[in-house]
């Protein structure tokens, strides 16, 4: 296996790098270019390095309205001292100016009210300068109310969102916390502060303070950055009334200009967008007047009069001085496009939570996902798939990288994708395609970097709050204007739905589908005595009791369970209908066989098949067996059941090669094209050979999952499982026939010790080939950039 280091993206090594002509988002610098067929899209982010700003000086010489600087400092001690104790902090003062104390626990914490702001702002970063004597992390969180028992906090089954490494020592230190995910200001009802994670460390502040993305923004020159507006975020110019950005262009054949419109001003502003060819005055192709408010509006300028001209386009606002305009997504695209061999679009439909054993199409007796089986019987059915972790947050990163968590490194919560990794985002993005990502769970947006290749991104913060978690309805409601308008050019897709995932609570008509009426009352009545039962504080809040935990509150298990089945799966029927909505729609746009689908899970759920509720606790059957589906006409073969075990990390290669793509080098899964066609042609998968299939349960610093690290390997039928619990010396060895007993409930070890050694080796080389092939941390490639590449990778959020 190569060095994954450098395999992972050779070319930002490069010595010179040269910016290719679609996607400085997808960072896809090289060391030699590609001789495309057509010229591909055109993005204006990636064109910014060669711009020119008029007018640059404004910046410094107008009024922005940010908001007023909200911070405690040594300035003004009384201020400072408004810091209380919440816990676990004794001598907590001002001295000499600073704020000082000493940590008497593991988990310290301090608190003050939050910023009361006229502008209801998104908090950019904190900057702590301060000096701690041990410690290895420092936390913020903000809550709206206080709770009435610090222990709520302390005992959070997820670590506080906000972080950044100690250096602990004699020397002050300026720390600065970017939020991976949004934080207004109106949700600071509180803001909380952990110093440090020793238990006799002791602290000394001197400054605290809040930068908002208003006070942000105008500190900075025009130029690149990631920006969202209603947690829909987008690759984005920024700049300002009084500046006008030159950005010269080869403008491709048929090309239009698709971008979206942003303003974070209080009061109307103007974009115009002008072409000017041979020097002369720019001819104003358009005028947009924005008034204030949340969301983006989309624009399109027609460029098909400069087809093929070196041409500057002139961004301009007009409006109140110092006003902050974004320019979204700002792309050149192709009105029908060469696409050679290649589909036109790629969607990858990621149903979370989703066992494959309530699917139709692979044995179950309800008919709970028709248009799915539809798509199984005119495409590829993988039989026996096996996801790479069992949570989301480790699991999705392995999908979309083809890596094993232990080599891209995403097995905490607070895990972030490095910068180093090559998503299928940005293959395809490098290609052209447009790219966009809906996402349900905070694990799988900008929180764990997997934004990364997506020139538009719809957070799960962006959906209503009163989904519950089925939200297959509002997403594909956005996505079928989105590939309406990029019906003529080629597009990539990440549709990720979570109706499958708890609570258990579909909407009507899907909640009486199986269950009876009234059930619902009885079961939630259950759940509330059931509570009370329950010890994990995260599986307390989601209502998730073990077998023990309900018949200690004199709960019938078998009863209770029913009725989550019956909903969950009427929360599957819910979502295939949406999948059917949405592959209607690709056939009135005459897309549908055009497109190539993929369908499949991050993982399953475990409904007490091994006396528990919930995932990411084990890597047993009910949570690592997931679907996997292709579809598409012409490219994927029809009715292909493919009985060999597979894994997660083979969609990425399968796709590209279906594309026509070239597979990078160092994926850790493969491509089952030569399966699949061989298995259309002979009957038979021929040389084609499965790779063994690996599950990881890393150690985690989440309650609910547990301390103890746990892999699964799946070879010729048989599954050992490794468990090794803290405290212990030797591992647990477990052992099951896969094939015959899927959800892992027969231990067959002692029978078949020889099975386990030869298993146990396997697992062993292959631990030892994926870690030494970890990727590069963000630190470690920063070493080998330019601070001009450095900083663009910071501006879209990719390293931190």
């Amino acid at each position: 296996m190569p060095e994954r280091g450098l395999a992972v993206r050779p070319n930002l090594l490069c010595p010179g790098p040269l910016l290719t002509a679609v996607g400085i988002l997808g960072l896809a610098w090289s060391c030699a270019s590609p001789q495309p067929v057509e010229q591909g899209p055109v993005s204006l982010v990636e064109a910014f390095a060669a711009a020119e700003v008029g007018d640059s000086s404004v910046a410094t010489e107008v009024e922005t309205e940010v908001s007023d600087p909200v911070g405690w400092s040594s300035a003004d001690p009384e201020g400072l001292a408004g810091w209380q104790v919440g816990a676990d902090v004794e001598a907590l003062r001002v001295e000499e100016g600073r704020l000082v104390g000493r940590a008497v626990g593991e988990f310290p914490i301090l608190h003050v009210p939050g910023p009361e702001l006229e502008i209801d702002d998104e908090l950019h970063a904190v900057e702590i300068r301060m000096r701690v004597s041990a410690g290895a992390q420092v936390a913020l969180n903000a809550v709206k109310e206080l709770p009435p028992d610090w222990k709520v906090l302390q005992e959070m089954p997820f670590p506080w969102p906000i972080t950044a490494p100690l250096l602990a020592g004699e020397e002050e230190q300026l720390y600065t916390l970017r939020p991976s995910r949004t934080v207004r200001a109106s949700q600071i009802g509180h803001l909380l502060l952990r110093p440090t994670d020793a238990a006799d460390g002791e602290f000394s502040i001197s400054s605290i303070r809040l930068v908002f993305r208003r006070e942000h923004l105008a500190s900075i020159p025009a130029g690149v950055s990631w920006q969202g507006l209603g947690d829909v975020f987008r690759e984005t110019l920024v700049s300002r009334t009084g500046q006008t950005l030159s950005i010269p262009l080869d403008l491709p054949d048929r090309p239009w200009l698709d971008l979206a419109l942003g303003s974070l001003d209080t009061e109307p502003l103007t974009f115009e967008i002008g072409v000017e060819r041979d020097a002369g005055e720019p001819e104003i192709l358009l005028e947009q007047t924005e008034l204030p408010g949340e969301d983006w509006r989309l624009a399109a300028v027609d460029l098909e009069a400069f087809a093929g001209s070196s041409v500057t386009l002139t961004l301009k606002i007009r409006g109140r001085a110092g006003a902050v305009g974004l320019w979204g997504s700002p792309t050149v695209r192709i009105r029908e496009p060469s696409v050679g061999d290649g589909p036109r679009g790629v969607i990858v439909i990621l149903g979370d939570t989703l066992r494959r054993d309530h699917l139709p199409f692979y044995g179950y007796e309800r008919d709970t996902a028709p248009i799915l089986a539809t798509l199984a019987a005119s495409g590829a059915v993988m039989e026996d798939a096996l996801s790479q972790a069992t949570w989301t947050k480790a699991s999705v990163p392995s999908i979309f990288t083809s890596l094993y968590p232990a080599t891209h490194g995403v097995r905490q919560f607070t895990d972030r994708l490095p910068a180093a990794a090559e998503t299928l985002a940005e293959l395809y993005r490098q290609e052209g395609y447009a790219t966009l990502g809906l996402s349900s769970i905070v694990f799988t947006g900008r929180f764990t970097n997997l934004h990364q290749g997506y020139e538009e991104f719809h957070e799960s913060t962006s959906l209503p709050r009163d989904l519950k978690a089925k939200t297959a309805r509002h997403y594909v409601d956005r996505l079928l204007p989105w590939i309406e308008r990029q019906a003529d050019g080629r597009f990539f897709v990440f549709l990720h739905v979570a109706d499958p995932h708890s609570p258990y609570e579909p909407y009507e008509p899907y909640d009486t589908l199986w269950g009876a009426e009234g059930a619902k009352e009885t079961y939630l009545e259950q759940q509330d005595r059931a509570r009370s039962q329950i010890s994990d504080p995260t599986l307390r809040r989601f209502g998730m009791p073990s077998r023990s935990e309900l018949l200690a509150a004199e709960v019938d298990p078998e009863s209770y369970v029913a009725h989550e089945l019956d909903a969950y799966d009427g929360s599957i029927r819910a979502m295939d209908d949406e999948i059917g909505r949405l592959l209607e729609h690709l056939r009135g746009l005459g897309l549908d066989d055009e497109v190539l689908v993929a369908f499949l899970s991050d993982h399953g759920t475990e409904f007490l098949d091994h006396d528990r509720h919930f995932h990411g606790h084990s890597v047993y059957g009910e949570l690592n067996r997931v679907p996997f589906l292709l579809w598409g006409p012409g490219r994927v073969p029809s009715g292909a059941r493919l009985a060999e075990t597979v894994q997660t990390i083979d969609l990425m290669p399968t796709l590209l090669e279906l594309s026509g793509l070239e597979v990078p080098a160092g994926v850790q899964g493969q491509s089952l094209v030569p399966a699949l066609r061989s298995l259309e042609t002979t009957g038979s998968v021929g040389d084609w050979q499965p790779s063994p299939a690996i599950t990881e349960k890393a150690p985690t610093d989440t309650v609910i999952q547990g301390g103890d690290e746990t892999y699964s390997i799946v070879r010729d039928g048989w599954k050992l499982v490794q468990k090794q619990l803290p405290g212990e010396d030797a591992p647990v060895l477990e052992l099951y026939d896969h094939r015959q007993d899927p959800i892992n409930t027969v231990d067959l070890a002692a029978r078949e010790p020889a099975r386990v050694r030869e298993l146990t080796r396997l697992l062993a080389a292959w631990k030892e080939e994926a870690e030494a092939a970890r990727l590069l941390s963000d630190e470690a490639l920063g070493e080998g950039l330019s601070g001009e590449e450095l900083e663009r990778l910071r501006s879209l959020g990719y390293v931190q």
